[in-house]
């Protein structure tokens, strides 16, 4: 009986870094910052890596766009103004998540209200 107990502690205790930072399914829900974070980072070795990442990547491209579309091509109305070469997907989402890590503030705001505050930081509009 002992032994056993001795091997559940040790296969607690080795399974339990993974279990701490795991994603879990609250995350996708997307309430806060936090949330979002804690998917874009996820590591490869967390089950729910893949759509986590596909989740952290179209949550951002998806807000982009829906801005994009609702200034419609109005530059007037726009309020953030990407370069001419922009950075690709993937470096503007580690800027983001350095961003956002910096900021510890914002962690239990709306994700996508700190996604407009990083980009309009990072690239506001001259007008």
């Amino acid at each position: 009986m002992r032994r056993q107990v001795i091997w559940l502690f040790l296969m607690v205790m080795v399974l339990m870094p993974v279990v701490v930072g795991a994603v879990t399914e609250a995350d996708f829900e997307a309430k806060t910052t936090q949330n979002l974070l804690n998917l874009c980072t996820a590591l490869p070795d967390d089950p729910h890596y893949r759509e986590a990442i596909n989740f952290c990547e179209g949550y951002l491209v998806g807000a982009y766009q829906y801005y994009l579309s609702e200034i419609g091509g109005d530059m007037r109305e726009a309020f953030v103004c990407l370069p001419p070469s922009p950075p690709s997907r993937n470096e503007t989402v580690r800027m983001f998540i350095a961003w956002a890590q910096a900021r510890p503030e914002y962690l239990n705001e709306r994700p996508v209200e700190t996604e407009f505050r990083f980009l309009t930081e990072k690239w506001p509009c001259q007008h």
